[in-house]
């Protein structure tokens, strides 16, 4: 396996990025307090002509933009709505990366648990002196009152910045709903706690509560919830941080005079050639020049066991070398490395937003301007109807509280957080969070076969010559010279038959190849032309003349049937659709548990994308190949071998290990476990919502109502965090044991 072909070469500079729009830029997003506030700057960035799309994730505190916006124009508009942003260039340090990631969210973890610190300290103290000592005592309400007004400043100032930056450009967020709950129940307080002393007869102000010590509790309990959202954030965003701790910081490179100077990774160019010791990491993707060793890829790509690796093998960074000493010659830069390029791409999934999401952010959209004015209703149908202003001002707080649709913006970006590291972690690369969604909806599966469902090492087992065609050393050289430009297995199939016959293989020019049909050379001044064939695998022709055919065939992969069994048993459709001859394919799937009804053969690109586009299910596409491309990019959902071609990658949403079939039923699996939980998120919060609204208005939940709706608003978020972490330690539990039981069987086989 080559995991360093799972990249197609790309160019990283972000000086060119900046220069050649459209370009694809993220930034790091400071400031934000809850997912209103992602929502509020992702409108205003889409609102830019030159942004051709924008979405801003409150989960990860990452914002992605793509168009024609500048870094500076950007920043401006982040700036210009009360956050602070960094531009995230793509060639950086690790270290570096790491460092500010770590550094961005203990940030907001001190700022929140700051707050809740403050709200709650002051609040604790501040009701047991109202139940033991408060009552007649005169100088208790003073105390309490300046605990509010301490709470107020310090741990509600955040809050009342964000809401007044909505509301100076027209809008409101879920700041405003605890400024105002917190401001209405500090200032009804004030105004009681006037009358009482400033009226010589304070009549029925009298007997009303002061609710000083409920406002200080809403501004900490509601700090507390998000708190515990900056700390689950930071546990669910651990793949990325754990994919760039795998690189070491140092490397020991070797000079021309063979002498080893340890340098950081970072500075390691393409060329430099570098020891690592047994029990070390990789610190750069390189090819062995000298050394064997067994390298665990389990981290980068998945695989359970560990690799052989010998001179001329590719190793990747991340990777750990067993007891062999390695000498390694680097095939890219410090900053540039395959598990560089899989953080990246695990950052964008886990930042993008699925498109079950956008039920959510409409109902977001228009909840605070609807809960305002259920307030209000509240406010006024309890003061003016029912003559009632002390619980109409409860029932107004209470709604403005319980109402916090928090935990309905938490619900899809935690899970889908979640579900992209882990699949990571199996060696699955999942592009986006609407192909995760993909993933979990497939009702249908179709596999190529040559190097998806077979090994993709085919031989040639026959070759038929034409009679008096004459040299047939020749035939086989100018077959292997017109196939030499071509990525098809079939072509590596008669190189390497030509390499077995001892043949020396000529130069091509005027290389041309056909998807689905072949390809033409011209071979020591001759047309060769090598082409599928309808009674064998390929057809031989020089100047126009058929000469030979080849007759190629493949094995299948030990764990293609065990796939097909897998899916089968979560109620997906299999098919296989192949361009090879019906006779080869036919025996393929019967080795892998396909009846000849579920293969489609002798497909050319065109009618395999026919094939998968005119399904009626759901279907996912998986493929290697460079004529599967289209067929992956029609699919619902495209899925890649990694050892595939850079087209093949490309064109797909997910890209799987090369040497496991497995890893399409696993991540189907992991899909929809994600799914059913972002399912469930949004059914917590909805319920919530629907049942503490009303109860709230109506005053259900008495004069301990704002209390109880802080309370019960960190729950709400705690249940879908809650929920999200349970999702990553049973997907952890799943896939350490498939590694302990790949394990077992290794040594079951070696023992045997």
């Amino acid at each position: 396996m080559d995991p360093m072909s799972i990249y197609p070469d790309h160019d990283t500079d972000p000086a060119n990025a900046a220069s050649e729009p459209p370009a694809t830029r993220r930034y790091r997003i400071e400031g934000m307090h809850c997912t209103s506030c992602a929502g509020e700057l992702q409108t205003a960035l889409r609102g830019r002509t030159e942004v051709e799309s924008a979405t801003v994730d409150f989960t990860s505190g990452l914002a992605v933009v793509e168009g024609r916006l500048e870094v500076d124009p950007t920043l401006q508009v982040i700036a210009s709505r009360g956050f602070r942003g960094e531009f995230l260039e793509v060639r950086e340090d690790l270290a570096e990366t790491r460092s500010r990631m770590e550094l961005a969210q203990a940030r907001t973890v001190r700022m929140w648990k700051r707050r809740a610190i403050v709200g709650i300290g002051v609040w604790i103290p501040l009701e047991i002196l109202h139940w033991t000592v408060g009552h007649g005592v005169e100088w208790v309400p003073w105390i309490m009152m300046l605990g509010g007004l301490l709470v107020l400043v310090v741990a509600g100032g955040g809050f009342y910045a964000s809401a007044f930056k909505a509301a100076r450009r027209g809008g409101t967020n879920m700041d405003t709903l605890v400024s105002i709950g917190a401001t209405t129940a500090f200032a009804w307080s004030l105004i009681v706690f006037t009358a009482q002393r400033a009226l010589a007869d304070p009549g029925t102000w009298a007997g009303l509560p002061l609710y000083f010590a409920e406002s200080a509790a809403l501004l900490g309990v509601i700090s507390l919830g998000h708190f515990l959202e900056a700390k689950a954030s930071a546990r669910a965003s651990t793949a990325v941080r754990d994919l760039l701790e795998l690189q070491p910081e140092v490397a020991e490179r070797v000079d021309e005079s063979g002498e080893t100077t340890k340098v950081p990774s970072s500075e390691i160019n393409v060329g430099d050639v570098y020891l690592v010791r047994p029990g070390g990491r990789i610190p750069v993707d390189a090819g062995v020049l000298e050394g064997r060793s067994e390298v665990d890829e389990s981290l980068v790509t998945g695989e359970p066991l560990p690799v052989p690796r010998g001179p001329g093998d590719p190793v990747v960074a991340g990777t750990l070398n067993g007891n062999g000493l390695l000498r390694l010659a680097a095939t890219v830069d410090g900053r540039n490395t395959t598990v560089a390029r899989i953080a990246n791409l695990v950052q964008n999934a886990q930042s993008s937003q699925a498109p079950i999401q956008r039920l959510a952010d409409r109902v977001s959209s228009i909840f605070v301007p609807t809960v305002l004015s259920v307030a209000a209703a509240a406010m006024f149908g309890w003061g003016f109807i029912m003559g009632d202003w002390n619980t109409g001002v409860v029932s107004t707080v209470t709604v403005l509280i319980i109402s916090c649709p928090c935990a309905l913006g938490l619900a899809t970006p935690m899970a889908v957080m979640v579900g992209a590291g882990e699949a990571s972690r199996r060696g699955i690369l999942i592009k986006s969070a609407a192909s995760l969604e993909s993933s979990g909806r497939l009702e249908a599966v179709v596999f190529d076969k040559t190097g998806t469902l077979t090994v993709g090492r085919p031989r040639v087992t026959r070759i038929d010559f034409v009679e008096a065609t004459g040299d047939e050393t020749f035939i086989v050289a100018a077959a292997a010279a017109a196939e030499s430009g071509s990525e098809h297995p079939i072509a590596r199939a008669v190189l390497e038959e030509a390499s077995r016959r001892g043949i020396e293989v000529p130069a091509a020019q005027d290389f041309e190849a056909t998807p689905g049909e072949g390809v033409t050379a011209t071979v020591d001044g001759r047309r060769v032309r090598v082409l599928r064939d309808e009674a064998a695998s390929c057809r031989v022709e020089i100047d126009d003349a058929a000469v030979a055919r080849f007759f190629i065939d493949d094995e299948p992969r030990d764990d293609a049937a065990e796939a097909i069994t897998r899916l089968r048993a979560m109620g997906i459709d299999v098919r296989m659709l192949t361009g090879d001859r019906t006779e080869s394919a036919r025996r393929i799937g019967r080795m892998v548990g396909l009846a000849d009804g579920e293969i489609i053969a002798e497909a050319t690109p065109d009618s395999k994308l026919e094939v998968v586009s005119g399904r009626d299910r759901r279907t996912a596409m998986v493929g290697d190949g460079i004529n599967d491309a289209a067929a992956l990019a029609a699919a619902d959902l495209g899925i890649a071998m990694a050892g595939g071609t850079g087209a093949a990658i490309e064109a797909a949403d997910v890209v799987v290990p090369p040497d496991r079939v497995t890893s399409v039923p696993d991540a189907i699996h992991l899909a929809r476990r994600t799914l059913r939980t972002i399912r469930q998120n949004l059914f917590f919060a909805f319920f919530y919502n629907s049942i503490a609204i009303p109860a709230a208005a109506f005053g259900l939940l008495g004069t301990s109502g704002p209390l109880i709706a802080a309370g019960a608003m960190a729950c709400s978020d705690i249940s879908v965090i809650g929920n999200a972490i349970r999702l990553r330690r049973s997907l952890a539990r799943e896939r350490q044991a498939g590694i302990e039981a790949a394990r077992r069987a290794n040594a079951t086989a070696d023992a045997a």
